[in-house]
């Protein structure tokens, strides 16, 4: 009996083990670290972006067989301090919708504004957002946030709600989500120091058994930050990166300009808790995946409330920024930005080449 009993527990092992998610590399980058990615739900092309750091190569990529192709041409992705206008000078997030564009959130925060702090020289953040249609590769529109302060905003994360004509993007800097028309051109802060967009006071992240301290002995830290956006553009979830909570909002109220800010607030709902996360992004069934970074996992929350892991693995150091293909698999980067010098006393504890990965989905 006790070998019956022996033989079924390892049977039910491999199972388990064979019905596990596995993380599978996509493309390898060498030490430009990826930051943002999307991919076509029309067309199931993968674009990558990466923040002006050095080394630089392009500030926006289409990944074809593996490989970087500069999108959507090699101009924009060029160096250009002086015409910024047609060129990336620091690109962060992007989304493609399901009408075929690609938008692309190009977003340099001021110092003062931004997670990371810097040198303190940038007094005026730079920012705009380009839509791009993906049967020409051309850019069609700019929005430039001119409504917003300059000195003060520090937008991150976008999402693109095309039942509404609306963007919706987090700004850790205000501490707000920022409501774009796009047909307008016009924006709104909203939620502004809201419980469910500001950090939670004298929170430290804790990454690789390491406080994520900066040089200057800053803890690192984050306002809203990831956010995502429901197939069917009814419900808007976001969360601050220094909190364990995920909240959400349906878009008919934050489409709705006439909510005061305490009005606007009595919509909010707590999801879950879910832990420490940097990036979501929202599938077909209504599942909302988040990165959790203090156990090198991804997570989903169900349309039941429920939290569950969908891939653990050693790799997802940092994950930040996801895409879902119409291949069935999630598609994520891992920024490792917790084991960047700047955190670790000057030492590169990096594992490179940075890479995007993949992971069925359940």
């Amino acid at each position: 009996m006790k070998k019956i009993i022996l033989l079924l527990t390892v049977i039910i092992n491999i199972c388990m083990k064979s019905n596990a998610q596995q993380l599978l590399e996509v493309a390898s980058f060498e030490k430009n670290q990826p930051i943002g990615v999307t991919v076509s739900p029309v067309s199931n092309r993968l674009f990558v972006s990466f923040p002006k750091h050095e080394p630089y190569l392009y500030g926006l990529t289409e990944i074809v067989s593996g490989k970087r192709k500069p999108f959507p041409d090699l101009e924009w992705n060029k160096i250009d301090s002086i015409n910024t206008q047609n060129h990336f000078v620091n690109v962060q997030d992007l989304y493609a919708d399901q009408n075929n564009f690609l938008w692309v959130l190009d977003s340099k925060p001021s110092d003062g504004s931004s997670v990371f702090g810097d040198s303190g020289k940038s007094k005026t953040g730079q920012f705009k957002l380009l839509k791009i249609d993906l049967k020409t590769n051309k850019v069609v529109r700019i929005y430039e946030f001119d409504d917003l302060p300059k000195d003060k905003s520090g937008l991150n994360d976008l999402v693109v709600d095309t039942d509404k004509d609306l963007a919706y993007l987090s700004d850790p800097g205000l501490s707000a989500v920022v409501v774009l028309d796009l047909k307008s051109g016009k924006s709104r802060i909203v939620l502004e120091k809201d419980q469910s967009t500001i950090a939670q006071p004298n929170f430290v992240l804790k990454l690789d058994g390491i406080d994520v301290v900066d040089d200057k002995g800053k803890p690192f830290n984050s306002n809203v930050n990831g956010i995502a956006l429901t197939k069917d553009n009814k419900y808007f979830y976001f969360r601050a990166i220094n909190q364990t909570k995920l909240y959400r909002i349906a878009t008919t109220f934050l489409a709705n300009d006439k909510l005061n800010k305490e009005e606007l607030s009595k919509k909010v709902e707590l999801v879950a808790e879910t832990g420490v996360c940097h990036g979501m992004i929202a599938d077909q069934k209504g599942n909302i995946y988040l990165s959790s970074s203090p156990d090198y996992s991804i997570k989903y929350v169900s349309p039941d409330g429920e939290l569950h892991t969908l891939v653990t693995d050693k790799r997802l150091s940092w994950p930040d920024s996801f895409g879902i293909g119409t291949d069935g698999f999630l598609y994520l980067s891992c920024s490792q930005l917790n084991r960047l010098p700047k955190y670790n006393k000057g030492n590169d504890r990096t594992a490179y080449p940075y890479r995007v990965y993949k992971v069925k989905l359940p």
